[in-house]
This record gives C-alpha cells, sequence and structure tokens, in this order.
C-alpha cells in the first residue's frame, strides 16, 4: 500500500475515560476506514477522581450522537453550572466561576466595564448578581434552555458531574457497536521499529503481539509507550503549582445534592467537592511539603457533608506536561501526556481536545512532520493556558498567616500570566487568546472574586447618566431573578429526565 495512504490500523494502549474517548470518537468518525484494537487490563484500576466537566464535553457527547438523559442516566450524572469558590482569596470569601456570560455588553463598552462604574457610584450588586448560571446554581434550579424566555440574555450553560468509571463503561459499549475490539492483557514489552524508532507492536503478558500503525498511549502516569519507550521527556511544574498530592473518598448523598462544583481553600491545598446522583466525590489535594498524609486525610474527613463511603485512596503526582504529545507514531492522552490538578475540571477536556486534533490530522502512513509538529503546537498552547489560569486563583490569595499560601504569592509568575494582571489592574483589560479555552468572563470571575480592583474603568461607559445605569443594571438583575425562580429544582429536573436506578 502506497505510503500517502491513511494509516488503517490504530492501537489504543490502557482504557479509562482517556481509552475510550478516544475509542468512541474515532469509531464513530472513522470507523469505516481504521481497524481500532484496545488493550487494557481488569487488573490495572485507574484514576478515576475526574468527575467534572466544563461545557464543551457536550460538543464531544453530540458528535457521538449520544442522548443526554440517557448518557445521565448511565453514569449517575447531574448538571453542573459553575465551581464555587471558597475562602480563596481570603478565609470567609465566596466567589463562583459560573458558566456563561454575565451581565450584557452595550455597544462597545463591556458589562464589566459599566459595572465597575456603578461600584464606584456605589450602585452596583455583586458582579454574580448579573449571571443567569450562578443565580440559578444558589437557588438550586435548573432547566435546559438557551435565551432568558422574553429577553436577549443568554439562558443556563451547562456541563456535567458525573462517575468517570461509569462513563468509560458506557463509551466502551459504544465503541465496541461501532466495532472496536478490546483485548484484555497487560503490555509487557512495547516493540520498535530498527530504521526509524515508530512503534510496531505491543507484547502482552500472555505472549500475545499487537501490531499497529498509529499507537494511542492511554496507560496513565505510566507513560509506556511516550515516556517509557519513546523517552519524550515531562517537563515538571513543580514550581509553579505545587501541590503533589490528592486523598479522595466518596460519601453519601446529601440535599439538595447542588448543580456546582465547591473548591474550598484548606491550609495547604483545597478540598473538592462534587455531586452525583448516588454519591458525592470529595478529594483533597495537598501539597507534601507542608501537610502529611495524614493530616490531609484527616482535614477530608473531618469536612464531608455525609458519611465516608470507602477508605480514602491517595494519589502522589507531579504536575507538569509531556514536551511533545504526539511523537513519531504515538500520541499521548490522558495522564500519559500531563497532569494538571482538577481545580477548574479540565482533565476529560484535554482528552477531549487531544483526540479532536487527532482527528482533524489524522496521519498518512508518512506520519508527515507537519501534521505532526500542529498537533505539539496545539496541545502544548492548551495546556500552557490552562496552567496560567490555575496559577491565577493561588498567585492572588491573601492568606499570609499560613506558609503554603505565602509562598503561593511569592512564586514564579509566568509573563505572559503577569501581562494580564498588570492589563486588568491598570484598567480592567481583558482578553482571550484566539482558541483559549477560558473566556473572558472565566478570567473576570477569579481577579474579581479573589479581589483585585482596576485602578480605573473605560471611558467609554460614561456615555450614559448614572440614572441610566443604574436602571440598566436593575433590570438586568430583575429579568434574571425573575426567570430563574420559574426554573423547575435541579433534583426535580433530574427525578423527570434523566434519574438513574439506584446502583
Amino acid at each position: 500500500m502506497p505510503d500517502h495512504a491513511p494509516v488503517q490500523q490504530v492501537v489504543i494502549a490502557g482504557g479509562g475515560t482517556a481509552g475510550w474517548m478516544a475509542a468512541a470518537l474515532l469509531a464513530k468518525t472513522m470507523g469505516s476506514t481504521v481497524d481500532i484494537r484496545l488493550v487494557e487490563s481488569e487488573e490495572i484500576g485507574t484514576v478515576g477522581v475526574g468527575e467534572a466537566t466544563i461545557p464543551p464535553i457536550r460538543q464531544f457527547n453530540q458528535v457521538l450522537g449520544l442522548d443526554e438523559n440517557e448518557f445521565l442516566r448511565r453514569t449517575q450524572g447531574t448538571f453542573k453550572l459553575g465551581i464555587q469558590f471558597r475562602d480563596w482569596g481570603r478565609a470567609g470569601d465566596c466567589y463562583m466561576h459560573a458558566f456563561g456570560e454575565v451581565g450584557r455588553d452595550l455597544g462597545m463598552g463591556s458589562f464589566h466595564q459599566y459595572w465597575m462604574r456603578a461600584v464606584r457610584e456605589g450602585n452596583a450588586g455583586r458582579f454574580w448578581d448579573y449571571s443567569v448560571n450562578e443565580t440559578a446554581a444558589l437557588a438550586n434550579r435548573f432547566d435546559r434552555i438557551d435565551k432568558l424566555p422574553g429577553s436577549p440574555l443568554q439562558g443556563v450553560v451547562h456541563a456535567f458531574h458525573f462517575d468517570a468509571a461509569l462513563y468509560a463503561r458506557y463509551l466502551r459499549e459504544f465503541s465496541e457497536r461501532l466495532g472496536v475490539t478490546r483485548i484484555e492483557g497487560k503490555i509487557t514489552q512495547v516493540e520498535r521499529r530498527a530504521d526509524n524508532g515508530f512503534i510496531e507492536a505491543l507484547v502482552l503478558d500472555n505472549g500475545d503481539r499487537v501490531a499497529g500503525e498509529l499507537f494511542i498511549d492511554c496507560t496513565g502516569f505510566r507513560a509506556l509507550l511516550i515516556g517509557k519507550a519513546l523517552g519524550v521527556e515531562y517537563e515538571d511544574w513543580s514550581h509553579l503549582l505545587p501541590c503533589d498530592r490528592a486523598a479522595a473518598v466518596p460519601s453519601e448523598p446529601v440535599n439538595p445534592l447542588g448543580s456546582y462544583t465547591r473548591a474550598t481553600a484548606r491550609n495547604a491545598g483545597w478540598q473538592w467537592r462534587i455531586p452525583l446522583q448516588h454519591r458525592i466525590g470529595n478529594g483533597h489535594v495537598y501539597c507534601s511539603n507542608y501537610m502529611s498524609d495524614d493530616e490531609a486525610v484527616s482535614t477530608l474527613l473531618d469536612n464531608l457533608d455525609g458519611a465516608a463511603l470507602d477508605e480514602p485512596r491517595l494519589l502522589k503526582f507531579t504536575t507538569g506536561r509531556r514536551k511533545q504529545f504526539w511523537s513519531r507514531n504515538c500520541i499521548a492522552l490522558g495522564l500519559a501526556s500531563g497532569f494538571m490538578e482538577p481545580l477548574e475540571s479540565t482533565s476529560i477536556h484535554l482528552i477531549q481536545t487531544g483526540v479532536s486534533w487527532l482527528v482533524r490530522l489524522f496521519p498518512n502512513r508518512r506520519f508527515e512532520q507537519a501534521n505532526i509538529d500542529e498537533f505539539n503546537r496545539q496541545c502544548l498552547f492548551d495546556f500552557d493556558r490552562i496552567r496560567d489560569f490555575l496559577i491565577l486563583h493561588y498567585k492572588l490569595n491573601e492568606k499570609d498567616d499560613l506558609p503554603f499560601w505565602r509562598d503561593c504569592q511569592n512564586s514564579p509568575t509566568p509573563e505572559r500570566l503577569k501581562h494580564r494582571l498588570e492589563l486588568f489592574e491598570a484598567g480592567g483589560g481583558v482578553y482571550r487568546e484566539l482558541g483559549e479555552l477560558f473566556t473572558e468572563s472565566a478570567w473576570l470571575q477569579v481577579m474579581f472574586g479573589q479581589n483585585i480592583q482596576p485602578r480605573n474603568y473605560h471611558s467609554i461607559v460614561d456615555g450614559i447618566s448614572s440614572k441610566q445605569l443604574q436602571e440598566y443594571l436593575n433590570n438586568l438583575k430583575t429579568i434574571i431573578q425573575g426567570a430563574v425562580r420559574r426554573l423547575p429544582e435541579h433534583e426535580d429536573f433530574i427525578r423527570r429526565h434523566c434519574a438513574a436506578p439506584s446502583p
């Protein structure tokens, strides 16, 4: 077969969320032309703590053609409207990174500039009073609406909380129906070609040999292909994001469940709370230089909403990423490609974008270097911008009495992030680079939420009177509150549309 023909044999090493997301999207988009085999072992567990997502996951599910209600039933899922941050700036502070827009721009004037002017004039509510999502989340209301009735305002923007293991199982069934072959076995050896160093085959513990043309490494932190076999280096970001441990435990569900992820700052890290239908997912991310494992577990267990359902599980990690995500004929996805703590629920998203770029740049047998370079450029862009956004949360803390947080204030600031902060502090300037994940609204909510107030506002918003400005803000708040009151309660919506059977 000529070397310009597309690759026809894809081997995915490892299952879990990353492996089965890759299998599902490739089978859906290219299944008629590609033979896809996935190698995994039932004896090897998955990390499985990534249960919170962000809105782009809906696009992934829609491409697969998944019914949203069925997907939620199968994964014990709930709806997510944002992430609430408690105690991140100062003790007692509380704000939300709510999905969707906040307020509505007037002409060329950005809403937040009008709001900053109103704050100076003493006529503004909280920034989030003008967020549909935060208003709905705190009222425990939800519905699928794109626009508020009788208004140009954006409706409710949602993502999901779900059981990652159940999601992987659901995608496995989906993939196998489309022809993906699952092979049970542990990988004991990776064979490489002598002429170019490409991977030739995976050798399993029973002696079977799984050959292929393109290999996708979803072997988690072990990175058996991209790391151990091909030797692609890992770039350590511990000096920027120092947390290196997590303790995770499920607990009994409580009412109301809540339609948002909660991230609460602790003495040497933070604790997550993720509500599912059948349980609450909890975890404590921390830095072992400032807190022992025993203390971290004790802090986690002392701050659960309900009784623990299992023994806490410890996870060790090094924040960072591969210097290349595609090397020779191997692509890394999931934990094999890198790890950033789940502060903004980006782990599953990075799997999604990685496999999406693979589909767009799917190789022929030449493995054109231009495609490889572009894939790596896109993945590096995503990882680096998300890293900066996570650093932002730590840099802006004001907890001078706690060594961990004080050291985070004084840790290095990447130049790109430093520029963003300086621009915002000068006059509320905020921008989004082309293709960047986090919107201007996301940056604004974290910076306002952690007590940065720009020195000035843009003079373009002085074109209306104080009375007009106050009426404008009052109308927005009234429309949002009225619309949210008419929404069903979150749990009622789930019961009517997507309740899961009791486990």
